[in-house]
């Protein structure tokens, strides 16, 4: 444990910091594989319905992929290869439609 202040308010800043990176990274989890369902599912019926609710999954999650490489969370990179992985999947759901 620090005993220096401006180290004990180091260590407070970094679990609060930390704690806001694993929410982050939870919720895009969540995100991405509420996404792959939609579209798996829109691969099955191909309503017009389901494309609307991918899209809007879609865009949810590429929001909070954004805010999350914005804020640090995420690595540009990283960032760009879910939303990279999210679009390729949509586009083979739509191609076997």
């Amino acid at each position: 444990m620090p005993n220096i202040k401006s180290a004990i308010k180091r260590v407070e800043v970094a679990e609060r910091n930390r704690q806001r990176n694993v929410q982050y990274k939870s919720t895009i989890k969540t995100l991405v594989k509420k996404s792959l369902t939609a579209v798996e599912a829109y691969g099955q019926n191909n309503t017009p319905e389901s494309l609307a609710q991918v899209n809007a999954t879609i865009a949810e999650a590429y929001s909070k992929i954004d805010k999350a490489a914005g804020h640090g969370v995420l690595h540009k990179n990283t960032a760009s290869r879910k939303k990279a992985r999210l679009a390729a999947a949509l586009q083979r759901a739509t191609k076997e439609a």
